[in-house]
């Protein structure tokens, strides 16, 4: 069976980014001090929080303007560092 290649992705772009982590008090503020670092200025009126059904994890999903390929890596690697982030998808 033939490798497929991944989607290409046209930059600049509107881009859904979903971050898992622990629900704690500080989890919402570092993540979105990490997208205001690597996509300044993005709409705050997209960020969506929600909590797990048993309240230990807590999904924020915010769309951004991405801009290339680096970016998103870095950010990623940025959101991963915190300590608080479990996955970003």
């Amino acid at each position: 069976m033939p490798q497929q290649e991944p989607p290409k992705i046209e930059f600049p772009c509107d881009y859904p980014i979903k971050v898992l982590g622990r629900n704690v008090e500080e989890f919402e503020t570092v993540v979105v001090e990490v997208f205001e670092r690597h996509a300044p200025g993005f709409d705050q009126e997209t960020i969506s929080v929600r909590a797990s059904s048993k309240g230990t994890f807590t999904a924020i999903t915010i769309i951004i303007t991405a801009t290339g390929a680096e970016q998103l890596e870095a950010l990623h690697q940025d959101l991963l560092s915190t300590g608080l982030v479990q996955m970003v998808i």
